[in-house]
């Protein structure tokens, strides 16, 4: 098992949603030093700690282990909406308007 390349996709998972090394940490139950030493491949991590992070990045066990994700709509929406969790009602807004710009554009294309 690679843990540096579990480490890398944990790091990726988690910068996609936005999250601090902190934040996750905080989600997983686990010390920040941990995550640190995981995202670098510098410690092994238990299965408990794996799922742990699986379900704080909304993502799945293979996703983590293996790359091989394929991601569902649901996927999607739950990791928008742990984006807009902790947004002002100003930054959701701008957000949904930037969304709805983005759509528009891939339809004209």
């Amino acid at each position: 098992m690679d843990y540096y390349e579990i480490g890398q996709r944990i790091r990726a998972y988690r910068k996609a949603l936005g999250l601090s090394q902190e934040q996750l940490a905080e989600q997983a139950d686990i010390s920040v030093t941990h995550m640190s030493h995981i995202e670098t491949g510098n410690t092994k991590l238990s299965l408990p700690v794996l799922v742990q992070l699986a379900q704080a990045l909304h993502t799945s066990l293979d996703a983590l282990v293996f790359g091989n994700h394929i991601s569902t709509k649901a996927d999607e929406l739950d990791a928008l909406a742990s984006v807009l969790e902790n947004c002002t009602p100003r930054e959701t807004r701008i957000i949904l308007e930037l969304a709805r710009c983005l759509k528009a554009a891939m339809q004209r294309n």
